[in-house]
């Protein structure tokens, strides 16, 4: 889901001088139709699209997430940051693990998205300001293959210009592309979807 190609971008190098970030990848059963008759619990992956009052990567689809406060963990930070824009208590979640981290130029963060799951769906408590709304999507739907589009994107790097092939999930008329788009395919990929 990475775009491509992507000058002056190498996944597996880290610039100096980047900040920590952290950013919880929920999954929680959550109800949705399948079959006509009867609805089931199946699970879910929570995404938040940004508030328009955030400085960076407003509107934008993300995770629950943002900087590492000194002394924090990537665990910690991440669940303190769900339970801030969410209401998700951390006491809730068990952590799984961590996916790849990402490194984000435009925001020069380096994003270490960390799993975790819970037993049933939160009472989701929006912090309005940091978040415009809540997509909760199952698992499932990110298995289909037509959820991926793509677009041209034109970019400058050392003032040339660059056409990009840039990968998305079209989902629930969200374009959810980027770092989010990366962690999300990663995390499909390990669970076999």
């Amino acid at each position: 889901m990475a775009p491509h190609p992507w000058i002056g971008w190498d996944p597996y190098r880290y610039p100096d001088g980047l900040r920590d970030g952290a950013a919880l990848v929920l999954i929680y059963p959550h109800a949705a139709v399948i079959t006509e008759e009867q609805p089931a619990l199946v699970p879910h992956v929570l995404l938040t699209v940004r508030g328009s009052k955030l400085r960076k990567h407003t509107g934008q689809v993300s995770f629950p997430g943002g900087a590492v406060d000194a002394g924090e963990s990537f665990e910690t930070a991440a669940l303190r940051e769900a339970n801030e824009e969410v209401g998700v208590a951390p006491d809730m979640v068990r952590v799984l693990g961590r996916l790849t981290p990402l490194h984000i130029p435009v925001s020069g963060f380096l994003l270490h998205p960390v799993v975790g799951i819970v037993d049933e769906r939160p009472d989701f408590q929006i912090a309005e300001w940091e978040v415009a709304r809540l997509l909760e999507v199952p698992l499932s739907r990110l298995t289909d293959r037509g959820l991926v589009k793509r677009e041209m994107r034109t970019r400058e790097h050392n003032g040339q210009s660059f056409q990009l092939n840039w990968p998305y999930f079209d989902l629930d008329g969200e374009k959810v592309w980027g770092a989010t788009a990366m962690a999300l395919a990663e995390f499909m990929a390990m669970v076999g979807g």
